[in-house]
């Protein structure tokens, strides 16, 4: 089986997910949307791989809203296009954060400024703990979406809805990908400045993240294997 993970920007690899991917056997394939010289002017020309040549695809997060058409311009519509014809075919799709907004907004819902932002190591509050467990999981982002009318949410916190299954997809807002290595590059491409904007210490945020990581993997794990075996339907 082949997954194709889509990078938007050049600092967020898949992380633990294609490893767990990996051990039950798939080719994963990561393509980057924005490259380094682009990062503050997302605005770039994109050809969306072929779906057909996949049988899982995983958007993965993105610095930028998944509701700024201005911001990101040239590629973002034809990915909510591209997001809209493969879940409605029935193929799965995992998307997290940015990619989960996609979903939402690609199906049916919205996605915009949420009242406040979520930095850091948050717990959510699942209905499927088996599928999505209660976490800590590590958020990082500034909006949220509203459901998609035909979208089952499973998880949600205080601030914001934080998983759903529609088909047989599912959206994440929070980022199993992570570890300390991904985080590292997100505080030196600008994230820094942001934790700091938020009243934390971003030092702490990545030793913390170093301490969660072995336990935040089998998180990981466990979120990816009941994905592929209760919502994509894939082993």
């Amino acid at each position: 089986m082949k997954a194709l993970f889509i990078e938007h920007d050049h600092v967020s690899p898949p992380g633990p997910v294609a490893e767990r991917l990996h051990h039950h056997g798939f080719q994963t394939t990561e393509v980057v949307v924005v490259a380094a010289e682009n990062f503050t002017t997302p605005n770039v020309t994109f050809e969306f791989p072929d779906a057909n040549e996949f049988d899982l695809i995983i958007p993965l997060g993105a610095p930028w809203g998944a509701w700024d058409d201005k911001c990101i311009g040239n590629w973002l519509l034809p990915e909510v296009e591209w997001i809209r014809a493969i879940v409605e075919s029935g193929k799965p799709v995992l998307g997290i954060c940015f990619g989960g907004q996609l979903i939402a907004r690609a199906l049916g819902g919205s996605v915009s400024k949420a009242p406040q932002c979520e930095i850091g190591w948050k717990s959510i509050w699942s209905d499927q703990p088996d599928l999505v467990p209660e976490g800590p999981w590590f958020q990082f982002h500034y909006d949220r979406w509203q459901l998609p009318p035909s979208a089952t949410e499973i998880a949600r916190n205080p601030i914001a809805s934080q998983a759903f299954i529609i088909k047989n997809s599912l959206a994440l807002q929070f980022h199993p990908e992570i570890d300390a290595h991904s985080l590292k590059q997100w505080l030196d491409w600008g994230g820094r400045n942001e934790v700091v904007e938020d009243g934390q210490d971003p030092d702490v945020m990545l030793a913390q993240t170093i301490a969660h990581e072995p336990a935040a993997k089998e998180r990981t794990f466990k979120l990816v294997d009941s994905f592929l075996k209760n919502v994509a339907r894939l082993i």
